[in-house]
């Protein structure tokens, strides 16, 4: 079965930066649109960015677009997630998704992933 690990979390100060890391076991990266989702405590899980099997196609949450940058590296298999001009409303635990469904957008919503990370906590401090 398809497996996504996420690392890459910790704690930084509003201004700063952090890059996820989001590994695909037993697929290949290409094989699946990605999805990185962000749930803040008390709030619902949001889409903050998604990016087409092919890399060609990438979408961003107003809230981080400008900031936050996604990427794919076949090669390591991996989808990052590079965020910087970090704000304190950026803290929420990031879960990294995968779909193997068609479709010419990027999926926004969370039904549309099949495949769930753990999460990575991020804190970004005042």
């Amino acid at each position: 079965q398809l497996q996504l690990v996420e690392s890459g979390g910790g704690l930084v100060q509003a201004g700063g930066s952090l890059r996820l890391s989001c590994a695909a076991l037993g697929r290949t990266l290409s094989s699946d649109d990605r999805g990185w989702f962000r749930q803040a405590p008390g709030k619902e899980r949001e889409f903050v960015t998604g990016i087409k099997r092919s890399g060609g196609r990438t979408d961003y949450a107003d809230s981080v677009k400008g900031r936050f940058t996604i990427s794919r590296d076949n090669a390591k298999n991996t989808v990052y997630l590079q965020m910087n001009s970090l704000k304190p409303e950026d803290t929420a635990v990031y879960y990294c998704a995968a779909r193997t469904g068609f479709s010419t957008m990027v999926a926004r919503t969370r039904g549309n992933y099949e495949y769930w990370g753990q999460g990575t906590q991020v804190t970004v401090s005042s």
